[in-house]
């Protein structure tokens, strides 16, 4: 079983049909959370648990529907928020 925080941001890449230059751009910008690093050596690598591929995943499909990235965002996360009873991303 994969632990809660196990997916690489390549993993998490092609499991929600976005690039990684997608996901680090859209982090850059704050509309995904920022992910915890794991540091390995001189690098770092960021991880992703199953909420954050579902956020990530809706703004891509928002984006699909062509909805721009702020909105897509927007929606993406109200929509979350509504699952997860109100918590806000941070």
């Amino acid at each position: 079983m994969r632990k809660e925080m196990d997916f690489s941001i390549g993993e998490a890449a092609r499991i929600c049909e976005v690039s990684t230059k997608q996901i680090r751009n859209w982090e850059s910008r704050n509309y995904i959370p920022k992910s915890p690093r794991v540091i390995c050596g001189k690098r770092s690598y960021r991880r992703y648990d199953a909420s954050d591929l579902e956020l990530i995943k809706r703004i891509g499909s928002l984006l699909k529907k062509g909805f721009s990235l702020p909105a897509a965002a927007r929606m993406a996360a109200e929509t979350t928020n509504q699952i997860n009873g109100g918590k806000q991303n941070e």
